[in-house]
């Protein structure tokens, strides 16, 4: 077990630097949430007020549609002449593999937030009411809810012949109390009008859970024929 921090490391390491090669799974994500945020802008002009009642929601389900595109390039990679086989019988262990992959989507999806989050400030003219601070370990926890599910169910989905299909019918409603989370907890933050301690301590709790459930399980997920 002492090679587990190693061999993610370099696992994350490699993803990394394919993704800055590439850039497959950032363009996409991007341009699906700069698609959003237009079609939004334009089929509504809600005012000041109204948008901190909605923000939460418009931000929340385009960031969790646009992370399926890249989830759903998570194990694909690892297809690709046999990776995953020979991965699979060698003596690493395999959460050490999950770990890495579910680090690297967090760090796409964080990337994606970062760089999306302005043009949604800009175009609902948003403005947090309450501790802004928060949104910090909403956002944190959120995403890191979204991507370690993602991650497990895009490794169960990866050898069936629609897993593009099958991850967001896998994850979307095992998501749902993360999402209900990360929309109130933003919501209240921006209104100003309630606590999000709740949703932010909620969401603790769901990460700990799940992420204790994906790493008992991954081994015979990996395994799986």
């Amino acid at each position: 077990m002492s090679s587990l921090p190693t061999i993610s490391t370099a696992t994350l390491t490699k993803d990394l630097r394919l993704e800055w090669r590439s850039k497959d799974a950032i363009n996409s994500m991007l341009f699906f949430a700069l698609l959003v945020v237009v079609i939004f802008s334009f089929s509504f002009n809600p005012t000041a007020e109204e948008s901190r009642q909605i923000a939460g929601g418009l931000v929340w389900v385009a960031f969790l549609f646009a992370a399926v595109v890249a989830l759903n390039q998570t194990w694909a990679r690892e297809l690709r002449n046999q990776v995953l086989d020979a991965y699979r019988v060698s003596p690493a262990p395999a959460n050490a593999l999950f770990v890495a992959k579910a680090v690297g989507n967090f760090v796409f999806v964080s990337i994606l937030e970062a760089l999306m989050t302005p043009l949604f400030i800009v175009f609902y003219t948003l403005r947090a009411l309450g501790p802004a601070w928060q949104l910090i370990p909403v956002a944190m926890l959120g995403t890191w809810a979204l991507v370690v599910n993602g991650t497990f169910f895009a490794a169960m989905s990866i050898r069936t012949r629609s897993r593009e299909i099958m991850l967001p019918l896998l994850l979307f409603p095992i998501s749902i109390p993360a999402l209900l989370s990360m929309v109130e907890g933003t919501s209240a933050i921006l209104t100003g009008e309630a606590s999000a301690k709740f949703w932010i301590v909620l969401l603790a709790v769901y990460d700990l859970v799940f992420t204790s459930v994906s790493l008992l399980l991954f081994e015979s997920v990996l395994n799986a024929e």
